[in-house]
C-alpha cells in the first residue's frame, strides 16, 4: 500500500524529465551566482542609502530565485493533483514547524513583552551579555543600540531563559557608579567630601536625585563608589568620564595617590558588589 501511494504521488521520471530538472537546477544556480556578482559590483559604484539598499536586495533575490526554481521542479516530480498537493504541503508544514519552533517561540515571547513590558523603547537594558538602549521592540526581536554604536538584535526568546537588567525602567532616572581605588594612607572623610564636591559640579548631574559616596576597605586599600544620576540616560558615559577625570585631578591636587589593585582582586571585588 505505501508503494502504491508513492506511485500516485510521484511521477515516473524519464530521460527528458531528468534533463529538465537538471536544466532548471543549473539555470537557478547560474542566475544566483550572476546576481551575487552583479549587484555588489553595482552597489560599490553607488553611495549612501542606495548602496545599502542594493546590497540588501542580494539575499532577497537569492531567496526568490531559489523559490522559483523549487516551484518549477515540483510539478515535474509530483503529480499535480489536489490530494497529492495536500499531502506534500502537510508534510512540508510539519517540517517547517519543527524547523521554526524557536522563531514561533520568539513571536509568542514578543506578545508577552507587549503585556509585561520588561523593556520598552528608551530603556537601557542588559541581557545575554549585551548592554544598550532599546531602539525598537519588534514582534520577534528587540533592537539594542550599544555604547560602541552597534546595533544588536536579540530574540525575545531570551526573555524566558535569562535575567533582564533594566537600568531606568521607562523613566529618566538611571544610576551611574564611578569607582576610585585609593591606598590606606589618606583621610577618608576628606576624600568623601572631595568626591561629593566633584559630583556636585558636574554639568551632567541631575540635582534632584541624591549623591552617595560609599567606601569599602580591602587589604590593598579603599574602594570609593560615587553613585549619581545623569540629566538624561544617554549622558551616562559623559557623566562617568567627567567625574573620573576631574575626580582624579582633585585627588592628585590633594596629594592622594591611587592604589595598585591586582586585576584578579579588582574583578572579584566588583563581582561581590
Amino acid at each position: 500500500m505505501p508503494n502504491e501511494q508513492l506511485t500516485r504521488i510521484f511521477r515516473n521520471l524519464d530521460t527528458s524529465a531528468w534533463l529538465e530538472l537538471l536544466l532548471i537546477g543549473v539555470v537557478t544556480v547560474a542566475a544566483i551566482q550572476v546576481m551575487q556578482v552583479i549587484l555588489p559590483w553595482l552597489a560599490n559604484r553607488l553611495h549612501g542609502r542606495w548602496r545599502y539598499a542594493l546590497l540588501a536586495l542580494v539575499p532577497l533575490l537569492r531567496l526568490l530565485l531559489m523559490l522559483a526554481g523549487f516551484l518549477l521542479m515540483v510539478p515535474r516530480i509530483i503529480e499535480p493533483s489536489l490530494q497529492n498537493m495536500v499531502a506534500i504541503m502537510g508534510s512540508l508544514g510539519l517540517a517547517l514547524g519543527f524547523a521554526l519552533k524557536d522563531y514561533a517561540a520568539s513571536l509568542i515571547a514578543g506578545v508577552i513583552v507587549v503585556g509585561e513590558r520588561p523593556y520598552r523603547n528608551g530603556d537601557w537594558v542588559e541581557f545575554d551579555g549585551h548592554y544598550g538602549e532599546v531602539r525598537h521592540v519588534g514582534m520577534r526581536t528587540v533592537q539594542l543600540h550599544t555604547p560602541d554604536d552597534s546595533l544588536v538584535f536579540i530574540p525575545h526568546l531570551k526573555l524566558w531563559q535569562q535575567a533582564i537588567i533594566n537600568a531606568n525602567n521607562g523613566t529618566a532616572s538611571l544610576q551611574c557608579v564611578v569607582k576610585f581605588y585609593l591606598p590606606h594612607d589618606h583621610d577618608a572623610r576628606q576624600v568623601r567630601a572631595l568626591l561629593t564636591d566633584v559630583a556636585l559640579t558636574c554639568p551632567y548631574l541631575r540635582y534632584q536625585r541624591p549623591i552617595a559616596v560609599m567606601a569599602r576597605e580591602y587589604p590593598w586599600g579603599l574602594q570609593y563608589r560615587v553613585k549619581v544620576y545623569p540629566i538624561d540616560p544617554r549622558q551616562q558615559y559623559a557623566l562617568i568620564t567627567d567625574l573620573t577625570v576631574r575626580g582624579r585631578d582633585a585627588l592628585s591636587a590633594w596629594g592622594i595617590g591611587h592604589a595598585r589593585v591586582p586585576v584578579s582582586v579588582s574583578d572579584k571585588s566588583d563581582q561581590a558588589e
